[in-house]
């Protein structure tokens, strides 16, 4: 079974900007949604330039798609300064990071993603970089090993990472702001898809298609952009380019996309669980073994929204549908309680 899913949160080479032609918002004001972070962000930002200082090092938690890249090149525009990203798997060494640190200028942003994955190593090399604008590394070995202190140029460091409990304490300290990004709403990723339809040149018929797209993008910006071209595409060929709320329906039918969000590996496994185990408990590896998937790929691809939307729920037994998992998967009403407490 392929697992190359249209609303995986993941990213594809598609979603990159210069191949959508939708750029990301560049202002704080453009940027839609995620109210208190944008206040709190505001307010940061704006006491930074009034003292001439680099914004505090912020940490952007939750899950994939949100806007945590966005959010690391708006703060970079808001100072009128440059980013550099890079993520945590790329940093193996110390060393990777001295190029681009000592490159960077007053006010630069550095954005690792993924940051939870540096290496122990790495990660301690950061710290007084973090702290004092410094590096230290070392020349020669041995007996004739001596260490060289090189001095910064004061910057940001924003981290993002979609499992905020693998982060270090050490590390997790030095930011000064930390935020978790929630999922957004329908009205908001109705607000984006008029943007990105306007950006793109998409003609859409009414507020009605737009809003049936937004209902089945899980509150997830880039899933929601990913969806809208493949409608175009669809309403292009079949259509005579203008997306209709028809059109839609149809485009997001032919992806297997329902109205609540779910794939057809979403509702293979609710499927599984309702008429195999009976709507479970279950083990994670006896679900897989069923599904003839990898239990990890169910643990980080499948199980996530589940979970989210309330339709699935992990209990000390195992896995197992919620009321409403067991409706929407038509199975029959539990006879004992639905949780283990």
């Amino acid at each position: 079974m392929s697992t190359e899913r249209i609303v995986t949160a993941e990213t594809h080479t598609s979603d990159l900007p210069d191949s959508i032609g939708a750029p990301r918002p560049r202002r704080l004001d453009e940027f839609v949604g995620q109210t208190q972070l944008c206040e709190r962000l505001g307010i940061a930002l704006k006491a930074a330039s009034g003292r001439s200082d680099p914004m505090e090092h912020l940490l952007l938690h939750g899950p994939p798609g949100l806007g945590k890249t966005t959010v690391a090149h708006i703060v970079a525009e808001e100072m009128n300064s440059h980013a550099y990203v890079t993520s945590g798997p790329a940093l193996t060494k110390g060393a990777d990071l001295v190029g681009t640190l000592t490159r960077m200028q007053p006010g630069d942003v550095l954005f690792i993603d993924e940051i939870h994955r540096l290496p122990a190593a790495v990660e301690e090399y950061i710290y007084p970089a973090m702290e004092d604008f410094k590096i230290d590394f070392t020349l020669d070995g041995g007996m004739h090993a001596r260490v060289v202190t090189y001095q910064l140029k004061p910057f940001t460091l924003i981290g993002a990472t979609t499992r905020a409990g693998l982060l270090t304490a050490a590390l997790r300290s030095r930011f000064g702001i930390a935020h978790r990004l929630d999922f957004y709403s329908q009205d908001d990723l109705d607000t984006i898809l008029e943007r990105a339809a306007t950006r793109m040149g998409i003609q859409l018929d009414s507020g009605e298609a737009r809003s049936l797209i937004a209902a089945r993008s899980r509150g997830t910006p880039r899933i929601c952009l990913r969806l809208l071209r493949r409608v175009r595409d669809f309403a292009e060929v079949r259509g005579e380019g203008t997306i209709t709320t028809e059109l839609a329906g149809e485009a997001l039918l032919l992806e297997g996309v329902d109205d609540g969000g779910l794939d057809p590996l979403d509702r293979s496994y609710m499927r599984v669980l309702a008429e195999t185990y009976e709507g479970g408990p279950a083990g994670l590896e006896a679900i897989a073994a069923t599904l003839g998937e990898d239990s990890g790929t169910l643990e980080d691809l499948v199980e996530p929204f589940l979970l989210q939307a309330g339709l699935l729920a992990r209990t000390r037994q195992g896995r197992q549908l919620t009321a409403s998992g067991r409706e929407r998967a038509g199975c029959k009403p539990s006879s004992g309680p639905l949780f283990d407490h």
